[in-house]
Formats: C-alpha cells, sequence, structure tokens
C-alpha cells in the first residue's frame, strides 16, 4: 500500500510541476506584410499558412461571406458539402485548416485559446476587405463552434456581422464530474505528448452522424487526425469551459443549430451553457428531430444549409425548416429522463 501510494504522490509531483503544451509563437519572416489572402491559404499576422477551401458563386460579387471552423481533427473538408450548395445561392465560404489540425502548422498539437480567436479575428478581416459589401458571416462547427464563441465573447470581437454555431463545443470542466477533470489534468501534464484513440466501441455505438458514408470518408481522410495528445484534450476542455460559460457574452446576431441525436456534446452540457447564457435580442436557437453531432454533414444537412441562408438574408423571419427553440426542448428531455 505504501508503495502505491508513494508512486502515485511522485506522479502527482511530476504533474504539478508539469504545464500542458500548446504551440511556441511563430515570428513573420523578414520583410514580412501582414496578412494576406493567397490563392490557397490565409497568411496570419505572425506569418502562418493557414490552408484555405474556398467556394465562391460562378458569377458576380458574393452577397455574403461565410468563414468557417471545422472541429476537432478536423480539416477544411468539413464544409466540402455546405460550400458548394451556399455558393449556388451567391454565398461564398472559406474554410481555414485550424492550428494543429490539416496541414496547418503543429499538427497534432494545441494552438491555445488566445492564438486561435486571433487567427479568426484576422481571418474575418481578410474577408472584409475582399469582400466589403457582403454580409460577414462566422460558422463555427463543434470546436469550432467554441472558437467561435470565444472569439465574440472577447473584448475585441471579430468584425463580423453575424455569428453561426453548429452543435458548438460546450463540455467544459464543468460539466466533466471530478473524475474525468482530475484524470485529464494528470494525464496532461505526465504524458501530455502521448496520442490516444477513442475507444471502438464509442466509435461504433456513438456515431457523430447518421450519414456513415461521410464518417468513413472523414476517417480515411489524411488531413484528418485519429489520435489525441491528451495535453491537446486538456486544451479542447478549457477551450469549451469558455464556450460554455461566455456564450451569454457575444453580442453579434447569433443562430445556434443542435440536434436530437447529439452524441458528442450531450444535451445536459447544451442545456447549462443556453441557461447561463439567457436570453437576449438577436439569439435564437433551433432544435432538429433528425439532427446529429455534424450538421453540415448528416442526411438532412440541407435542412440546416437552407436555415442558414435565410437567417442571412433576414435575421427575424422565421427558419424554413420551422426549427423550435433548443432550450425546451432539452428541458423536456430532461423532466422525461427523471419521470
Amino acid at each position: 500500500m505504501m508503495r502505491w501510494l508513494a508512486v502515485l504522490f511522485t506522479v502527482l509531483a511530476v504533474a504539478a510541476c508539469a504545464t500542458p503544451a500548446i504551440q511556441p509563437p511563430l515570428t513573420p519572416p523578414a520583410g514580412f506584410a501582414g496578412p494576406a489572402l493567397e490563392a490557397r491559404a490565409l497568411l496570419m499576422d505572425d506569418g502562418a499558412r493557414l490552408p484555405l477551401a474556398r467556394w465562391a458563386p460562378e458569377s458576380g460579387e458574393p452577397w455574403a461571406v461565410i468563414v468557417a471552423l471545422h472541429g476537432m481533427n478536423d480539416s477544411r473538408a468539413s464544409f466540402r458539402l455546405a460550400g458548394p450548395w451556399w455558393a449556388e445561392r451567391g454565398i461564398e465560404t472559406w474554410v481555414i485548416d485550424q492550428r494543429g489540425f490539416g496541414e496547418a502548422p503543429g499538427r497534432g498539437i494545441w494552438a491555445g485559446e488566445a492564438r486561435m480567436v486571433e487567427d479568426v479575428r484576422t481571418a474575418v478581416s481578410l474577408a472584409r476587405a475582399r469582400h466589403p459589401r457582403a454580409v460577414i458571416a462566422v460558422a463555427g462547427e463543434s470546436m469550432g463552434g467554441a472558437v467561435t464563441i470565444a472569439a465574440f465573447a472577447s473584448d475585441r470581437p471579430p468584425a463580423a456581422d453575424r455569428v453561426i454555431l453548429l452543435a458548438p463545443a460546450v463540455w467544459g470542466w464543468s460539466a466533466q464530474g471530478p473524475v474525468n477533470s482530475a484524470g485529464l489534468w494528470i494525464a496532461a501534464r505526465a504524458m501530455g505528448d502521448r496520442a490516444v484513440d477513442a475507444p471502438e466501441w464509442a466509435v461504433r455505438a456513438l456515431p457523430a452522424s447518421d450519414n456513415r458514408m461521410e464518417l468513413f470518408r472523414n476517417y480515411r481522410d489524411p488531413n484528418s487526425l485519429i489520435s489525441t495528445r491528451f495535453d491537446a484534450l486538456y486544451g479542447l476542455v478549457d477551450l469549451m469551459e469558455t464556450a460554455s460559460v461566455r456564450l451569454g457574452d457575444i453580442r453579434a446576431p447569433t443562430l445556434l443549430l443542435y440536434g436530437a441525436n447529439d452524441n458528442v456534446i450531450r444535451p445536459d452540457p447544451m442545456r447549462r451553457a443556453l441557461e447561463r447564457a439567457g436570453d437576449r435580442p438577436g439569439f435564437r436557437t433551433g432544435f432538429y428531430p433528425d439532427g446529429w453531432h455534424i450538421l453540415n454533414r448528416d442526411l438532412q444537412a440541407e435542412v440546416m444549409y437552407r436555415d442558414v441562408e435565410a437567417w442571412l438574408r433576414d435575421a427575424a423571419a422565421p427558419l424554413p425548416s420551422g426549427a423550435g427553440a433548443v432550450l425546451p426542448e432539452l428541458r423536456d428531455e430532461g423532466r422525461e429522463a427523471r419521470d
């Protein structure tokens, strides 16, 4: 018994002295002229090149531009179905590989909330400069939604007109429970650079979407990350806590969409985040009874595409899907579970 206590004490002592890793800051090269839109990348303020996917209308200027942010371990390919659909309706979509993901710098290493937020500010500024007359929106999916919340709840929100949150990641420390929190705290410090896969049973039993072909394609995509470092998971939970607590601090018109079958961001943390946020003018939510977590690639994804287009045209008009508010649905689910 004493030996095990000694081992535990040693592990805790080592962990207490360590800090979960984040990507070091970059230094712009000599002669750096500042952020820029390139053919296949966005050049950030520190000189980093973030790979870019763009879908634009075939002719004429777009009336709206969506700067889209992918989820955890995903890449710019995450909006490959949504982008062409919106382009046919006059909306241009920009999707970057966020740092640590896809082909962006520091693959697999967490970039840190501050750096990810600054990249959103820069991307929006570039979109605004390229299309000054367009409605500029930021659409964040899952982790990208958490980054979006952190950016727009900050003291320097990006200069965008609208915010779209697709099943935003709000499963932070306050919703993790003491066992998960303590385990991840230790793992991130004692073996932060060790990467782990999601359990196979969880992948099969708790799919992120009903579009199994798209899940398979995403798994086979070389730009997707299959394994995740413990320190990156720690950084993600930190970010999700920010998103959960600060959702109500967004001041731009916001549309939050959530699916009843979301196996990743479960109803309880979403309900808590919405209850913290409260009601405010310009904050709308939509609940999809047939929706899953990856709303932009579900089998019913076109329902979401159409709602987003309509909301960008008129934020006060009813959504074409007729989707009701999220919080009443989650409260009803909670009551049914207790009965």
